[in-house]
């Protein structure tokens, strides 16, 4: 089982969000993706913001999301960003 549970994932990532705006995650299938993004990062050697011993990859990037450590950015500001020639993580 998933701790914390997606649910608990989508309140972080949407936390800052203002009401009536749209939010930025919508699905699970986002927060898989972005989890699965950021364990690459650790896989290429990119320094965990949480304690990484004895856990891995993906776990790790779990536990960053859901302390707000690592920020998922929505769909248009990654394409406003690529047209501004802006690298984003």
């Amino acid at each position: 089982m998933l701790h914390p549970s997606y649910t608990d994932l989508m309140k972080t990532v949407n936390s800052e969000v203002e009401e009536g705006d749209t939010p930025v995650v919508n699905s699970r299938y986002s927060i898989v993706l972005a989890t699965a993004k950021r364990a690459r990062q650790l896989i290429a050697g990119e320094e965990a913001y949480v304690n990484s011993r004895g856990k891995k990859p993906l776990s790790i990037a779990v536990e960053e999301v859901g302390k707000g450590f690592v920020t998922i950015e929505s769909e248009a500001s990654e394409a406003d960003a690529e047209d501004n020639g802006e690298v984003q993580e």
